[in-house]
């Protein structure tokens, strides 16, 4: 249930704290007061499409806070997204001059995905254009199976899994001649290159012996050529160091400033003798081995030669080949029809499961409604008229299941029920939406599953209507708030009169700005707004003696239904 609503700088609100309680209230108020700001900004705070156009002109931003009742059933999912577990629910969201939004859900950062997820669980909104959506088939079956309780997520997965089976089917008997062609060919360069098989970090190898190996001569002659200058001509390196080290060491005691000299001498004495050690093993194991060399050569342009064939660097190979590989298995594996085939006929059979149970729960609910629906319509000047559903086979199997629906109505006794397009007037219409609002919000209201949005909105659904029918609008949504909380935009005398609670919507022009505000009225106030309802700005003793005894009745009629429940 919603508990609080709270505006900042929204549209021409300046600022608004409105505290909400339970059963049926509605809000009134002159035409282009502003009515529906409110149930604006519900929508804005329950993720609805937001843009800069939201904020009161010279303002920085637009705030707008709604706290609810935490249903049960939400806890687990406020838990699982992080957000803190309360006994309310707040949320808020900020939209600035520029257009940016952000959102929050007890405290914790949100996105409008989240926000739009809880909306259906928090409110249920009926505008003033609902009958409009009754003509169209999707809307016609989602009131169906809200009315069945019925979920069809497990119907659509299994659809989509059919479809998916289908499409996979299709499309490799459509493309088994270019499969065939496409295995041919991928066997064909497997071959090829199993016969180089070229191993990971191969190339890398190939390349280093081949360059030792073709420069060998030119490798031995240098490392012989240091040798000598090291160790064995004369003079040598070594030799001319230690001539100077010996020079050095005699003639030391007398100078100990010369010992820095003597040290470097024997370290670099002691590094020409281990470039010679290294010299030397590196000169008894070098090999020229033409034959070796050759082998690289013909490795090596085997290599080159299938890289260019195949557009390739050298050293993608290996990787090209692991690809060919798995391409070639997956075609294996698609183009054994037996076993698509075989998986189609398991997912169809798995839809025909989910659909039959989808259309035995629609073929039970659906007179339920139209019974439900038909007494409504009796009590909305729509005597002797009689509301159906007709439920349709569609083409083939469908994400919905394999029917569908259309609304059909009768406008008075003794006609054929027909499409409701065709044969209902706009009164009718608001009507009969009107009648199916009260008949599936009360069958939400009376579930089991106790997941019905705790409050519900009718947004002027009640245009077109008046006199009588007027009045059991007012009773019938009155008797509505027993068990929901339910807000009323409307210009109905007869249906503000009902209400448990009475808000007013006002625009003055405050400066040069044009504000509006939302106040409860009672007593004598609430009187003077039901008068005005009735006839106008300028009240008359008549107007406000009918409007005192309109609200005198609604509590007279309120009275026996509280002391029955009791």
């Amino acid at each position: 249930m919603l508990r609080h609503l709270s505006l900042k700088d929204f549209v021409i609100v300046p600022t608004l704290e409105l505290d909400f309680e339970p059963g049926f209230a509605v809000l009134t108020g002159e035409t282009g007061a502003g009515k529906s700001i409110l149930i604006d900004a519900l929508q804005l705070a329950l993720g609805g499409r937001g843009d800069a156009g939201v904020v009161r002109e010279g303002a920085a931003k637009a705030e707008i806070t709604a706290e609810f009742d935490l249903p049960a059933h939400l806890r687990g999912w406020l838990d699982d997204a992080g957000f803190d577990v309360d006994e309310s629910l707040l949320l808020r969201r900020v939209i600035d001059a520029a257009g940016k939004s952000r959102a929050w859900i007890n405290g914790g950062a949100a996105t409008l995905t989240q926000l739009r997820e809880l909306a259906d669980h928090l409110l249920d909104i009926h505008g003033q254009h609902a009958w409009q959506g009754l003509t169209r088939p999707a809307a016609v079956r989602d009131l169906l199976d809200g009315f069945a309780g019925l979920d069809t997520t497990p119907v659509a997965r299994a659809h989509a899994a059919w479809k998916q089976a289908a499409d996979a089917l299709a499309k490799a008997q459509g493309l088994q001649a270019d499969a065939q062609r496409e295995r041919e060919r991928l066997s064909w360069q497997i071959t090829e290159l199993d016969r180089l098989a070229p191993a990971e970090g191969e190339w890398d190898e190939l390349n280093a012996e081949h360059e030792r190996l073709s420069h060998g001569q030119s490798l031995i002659d240098a490392a012989q050529h240091a040798l000598d200058a090291l160790d064995q001509a004369e003079p040598s390196a070594q030799s001319l160091a230690g001539s100077a080290l010996d020079q050095l060491e005699r003639v030391l005691d007398h100078d100990p400033r010369l010992l820095p000299a003597v040290q470097a001498l024997r370290d670099v004495q002691a590094q020409l003798q281990d470039a010679s050690h290294t010299l030397s093993a590196y000169l008894h194991k070098a090999d020229l081995d033409p034959g070796r060399l050759a082998e690289l050569d013909e490795r090596v342009s085997a290599w080159m030669t299938l890289a260019r064939r195949y557009r390739r660097q050298p050293q993608e190979l290996p990787a090209l080949l692991a690809q060919w590989r798995a391409e070639l298995a997956a075609l294996d594996a698609a183009s054994d029809p037996a076993q698509l085939e075989a998986a189609l006929a398991a997912a169809r059979k798995a839809f025909d499961a989910q659909a039959d149970a989808v259309s035995r729960a629609r073929k039970n609910a659906a007179p339920q409604l139209a019974a439900a629906v038909t007494a409504a319509m009796q009590q909305l000047g729509m005597a002797g008229g009689q509301f159906d559903i007709a439920l349709q086979p569609t083409d083939g199997p469908q994400s919905f299941g394999v029917e569908s629906a259309e609304f059909l109505v009768a406008g008075h006794a003794g006609s054929t029920p027909r499409p409701l397009a065709k044969v209902a007037s706009g009164g009718e219409l608001s009507r009969i939406a009107l009648a199916i609002a009260v008949t599936t919000s009360q069958a939400a209201s009376r579930s089991s599953a106790g997941s019905a949005p705790g409050t519900l909105i009718f947004d002027e659904i009640d245009v077109g209507i008046g006199g009588a029918v007027a009045e059991t609008v007012g009773r019938l949504m009155k008797q509505l708030g027993r068990e929901r909380q339910v807000l009323a935009v409307t210009h109905l005398p007869q249906v503000a009169a009902c209400a448990d609670r009475h808000l007013v919507v006002a625009k003055a022009l405050q400066g040069k700005s044009t504000v509006s505000s939302v106040s409860p009225v009672a007593g004598e106030a609430r009187v003077a707004e039901v008068a005005r309802m009735l006839g106008g700005e300028r009240l008359s003793s008549t107007s406000l003696a009918h409007a005192q005894e309109m609200l005198d009745a609604s509590t007279a009629t309120a009275a026996p239904a509280r002391k029955a429940r009791s």
